[in-house]
């Protein structure tokens, strides 16, 4: 069963969102991090953000959650208000 990291983040500015959109799309994972998708949603009127990693097995949701939990503060959209851990029911891609 697929699992997922949800983090939730306030202070997001839309430039700070802007900025880590483009570190994803032209860098590379940390070296050893886990097979994993990412979706990111933003409110920026809000400047709330929330961040969902889908991993597949059980090892890979307890490394990439360890990998993510050393990151410096300066490395995430905002500041992180919320991690929770979800089996993933459903997952459908139309």
């Amino acid at each position: 069963m697929a699992l997922a990291r949800v983090v939730t983040f306030e202070g997001v500015s839309k430039d700070r969102m802007d900025e880590m959109d483009k570190e994803m799309r032209e860098g590379q994972p940390p070296e050893g991090f886990p097979a994993a998708e990412v979706v990111v949603l933003n409110d920026p009127d809000a400047e709330k953000s929330l961040v969902i990693l889908f991993f597949e097995t059980e090892d890979d949701y307890r490394r990439g959650d360890e990998m993510l939990n050393a990151m410096p503060a300066g490395d995430t959209p905002g500041r992180r208000t919320s991690v929770t851990k979800y089996n993933v029911a459903t997952r459908m891609t139309s």
